[in-house]
């Protein structure tokens, strides 16, 4: 704002320029009596121009390297900077243009600013208004800027020049948001002019003497400063009010997302304040993970769906890439599918027994069921819990969730998160097997099992296939994924212990058409006679995958003199053979992954930076002496509505195990009996001809495939052909 002064006949003229709350000038102003004026202030919209030389991680081959980086107007630009001596350099401050001071950082800033090496045009673009930036925790010269596109992992030189980066970023998003808010609202248009021209005229025609005129000047103008003022205090109020929640005006999906998943984590720094686009955390997860952008400048085309990478110490080749923001997007993703699906509540505890439990002498069937196939010994009902080995397969699924953040994690491209993902739940499947004592019923040939669980978004079947050998096949939809095998469990006593033996393939098939195939390890339970029961699992477990990685896990065999039971370790592998990432845990807590040999440690507390693939979830508060968790609680839970749409195949329909959930013993036992001796004619079925009726066994490898049908038959009510295998039989079956 200017003012111009046209001597006696003139009067004065105040003008208000772009920037309408630009100090008056002295001049406009009394000398004397007027209020003080203000000295002139930067505008809202300042340039920050900063430059300088950052080591940005380009790929695994060519690791760091030098780039210019220029910061000005809220957009940073980087681009390479050439060996070659001699050049002049460019003309411009490679800030883009706009002039101005430009501050640089760095010492090696300083020589290149100078003009002792050439840089190219710019290869790469952020816009900070989109973007967010962290420091890192383990290396004070380490930050990482990201972007809806990708991520930038950066190294300055020195301590203090990351600490002069991070409050140059802070400073000019800051400045880019006021200028951008400043730009929505007017106060006062631009070129509007103030003059006392006509006042002057108007009290000349009065006659009125000079002096009194200018008195008269004096006062508007004093009046118009006064007004400014009150204007100029009304306008930082709301800019202080919008500045406060302008992440409500962000414009663009993925500025949302970023800012979303910083501030779910209530990310911020002590130092440089509360901004929801920088953060320092306690726990710094992506530190953990500490990644790198796997695109190469040399390309003319940009990939940007950065990846994160482990920085190995020792082994160039145990180097473990995510997805940029991978675990925070992918949570708040996970967060919002889940909010969209149904909540059904479920029972939390099994019903009180109806009688009191008899003891049993375990001599007697023992000595006559040595090195005898456990399937085919009848034991009383006191040795099962009420539950079948078909709702023992869905047990397994307990924690799904993994395949969901594992098929999420490849939509996303990571293939190794992928494919750890599915290692942990390989292993969760083992978790609610502790103290355990009991063993879940031997389904009649035939028997199914349905789980319809939405507020998990699968759905579960299973089927009994065949009797001899046994052989239980079951599939599970999920979101995005598909989960199916068969198992032929072979299980014999050896007195003191009975070891089983899975044999079967379980597959995971994503809908990108990634498959992932393993065998579960071997299972002991021991002390049957003297001492506490308890179960172990021991083997090699092998996950083969037919795209990029497979996995080896290793079930650690228990000794008299372990202190460390349970423990699981193993490593991925990528089609070459190298070890692109290791794991380490135990079956019933945990499992970690890492970018360090776990082969020489006993427990992932021993390695610094491992990070958390999965966590067994908290024991039931009312376990009954079957010691179920919480989700296998609601297995064989029988609802009124449910029971009408069931077909009279299912475990839940079967007497002796509803009997023996209700703690009618009696009535357990005798029904046992009964099933048993029926279950002795499924051999003759089996050889008239009998064939499952929602499976079928695949010609090429022999397991057995889920055909369809029975969701569509159920939705329908029509179980024709459906045997009523828990009834009376006829022994001319």
């Amino acid at each position: 704002m200017t003012q111009s002064s046209g001597g006696a006949g003139g009067g004065h003229h105040l003008h208000l320029n772009h920037h309408g709350l630009c100090c008056l000038s002295a001049a406009a102003l009394p000398a004397q009596d007027a209020p003080p004026t203000p000295e002139p202030e930067a505008a809202p919209g300042a340039a920050v121009a900063v430059a300088g030389v950052l080591h940005k991680w380009t790929n695994y081959g060519r690791g760091w390297r030098e780039r210019w980086f220029s910061l000005h107007d809220g957009v940073l630009s980087y681009s390479k900077i050439r060996r070659d001596a001699g050049g002049g350099g460019d003309d411009e401050d490679g800030c883009g243009g706009g002039g101005g001071e430009v501050r640089l950082i760095g010492v090696a800033s300083a020589r290149i600013g100078g003009g002792a090496r050439r840089r190219d045009k710019p290869v790469g673009v952020v816009c900070l208004k989109l973007s967010a930036f962290r420091e890192s925790k383990s290396d004070d010269r380490r930050f990482y800027i990201f972007s809806p596109t990708k991520t930038l992992h950066l190294k300055t030189d020195s301590k203090e020049d990351r600490v002069a980066w991070i409050e140059a970023l802070i400073l000019a998003r800051s400045f880019y948001s006021l200028r951008s808010l400043s730009g929505r609202i007017t106060f006062v248009q631009s070129d509007v002019s103030v003059s006392t021209a006509r006042l002057r005229n108007r009290l000349q025609q009065e006659g009125l003497n000079e002096s009194f005129i200018q008195e008269c000047e004096q006062i508007v103008l004093t009046e118009f400063s006064s007004f400014r003022k009150q204007l100029k205090l009304c306008y930082e109020d709301q800019l202080s009010l919008f500045g406060s929640c302008r992440h409500h005006f962000e414009e663009g999906k993925d500025a949302s997302i970023i800012q979303g998943a910083l501030t779910r984590n209530d990310f911020s720094s002590s130092r440089h304040g509360n901004f929801s686009e920088y953060s320092t955390t306690e726990s710094d997860e992506f530190e953990k993970q500490d990644g790198g952008e796997l695109t190469c400048e040399d390309e003319s085309t940009f990939f940007d769906a950065a990846d994160y990478f482990i920085e190995s110490n020792n082994r160039s080749s145990a180097m473990l890439s995510s997805t940029s923001c991978g675990e925070e997007l992918l949570d708040i993703q996970m967060q919002d599918s889940s909010c969209s699906l149904p909540q059904i509540e479920r029972r939390s505890k099994l019903p009180e027994p109806a009688e009191k439990e008899r003891g049993i002498s375990l001599w007697s069937i023992i000595k006559d069921s040595v090195g005898k196939d456990l399937t085919r010994v009848c034991l009383p009902v006191y040795f099962n819990e009420p539950l079948s080995s078909l709702q023992k397969c869905f047990e397994d699924l307990e924690y799904s969730h993994l395949l969901d953040q594992a098929y999420q994690y490849g939509k996303m491209g990571n293939s190794l998160m992928r494919i750890l993902k599915v290692a942990a739940f390989a292993v969760s499947g083992y978790a609610s097997s502790v103290a355990r004592p009991c063993k879940p019923f031997n389904p009649l040939l035939g028997e199914t099992y349905e789980a319809d669980f939405p507020e998990r978004g699968v759905r579960f079947f299973a089927e009994k296939v065949s009797h001899h050998p046994m052989l239980i096949a079951c599939h599970c939809e999920g979101k995005g994924w598909k989960f199916w095998g068969d198992s032929n469990l072979k299980s014999k006593f050896w007195g003191q212990s009975i070891q089983v033996d899975p044999v079967g393939v379980l597959t995971v098939e994503f809908d990108d058409g990634e498959i992932f195939q393993w065998s579960k390890v071997t299972t002991t339970i021991h002390n049957l006679i003297l001492g506490k029961l308890y179960c172990s699992h021991h083997g090699t477990m092998h996950i083969k995958g037919n795209h990029q990685y497979s996995c080896k896990l290793k079930f650690k065999e228990p000794s008299l003199l372990d202190r460390n039971p349970h423990l699981v370790q193993g490593f991925v592998e990528d089609n070459d053979g190298n070890k692109a990432s290791f794991l380490i845990g135990k079956w019933d807590e945990n499992m970690y992954y890492s970018n360090l040999d776990t082969s020489k440690v006993k427990s992932a507390d021993q390695l610094k930076g491992a990070s958390l693939l999965w966590e067994k979830n908290k024991p039931s508060p009312n376990p009954t002496r079957y010691n179920l968790s919480s989700f296998a609680i609601t297995l064989n839970e029988l609802s009124p509505e449910l029971q009408d749409k069931l077909p009279p195949t299912d475990s839940r329909l079967r007497p002796d195990q509803r009997h023996l959930e209700n703690g009618e013993y009696e009535k357990a036992n005798t029904e046992k009996l009964r099933l048993e001796r029926r279950q002795r004619m499924s051999s003759k079925l089996q050889d008239n001809g009998w064939k499952p009726k929602w499976f079928q066994q695949d010609g090429q490898d022999g397991t057995y495939r889920f055909k369809g049908g029975y969701w569509e038959a159920r939705e329908q009510g029509h179980w024709d052909g459906c045997l009523d295998i828990f009834g009376e039989f006829s022994e001319t079956l």
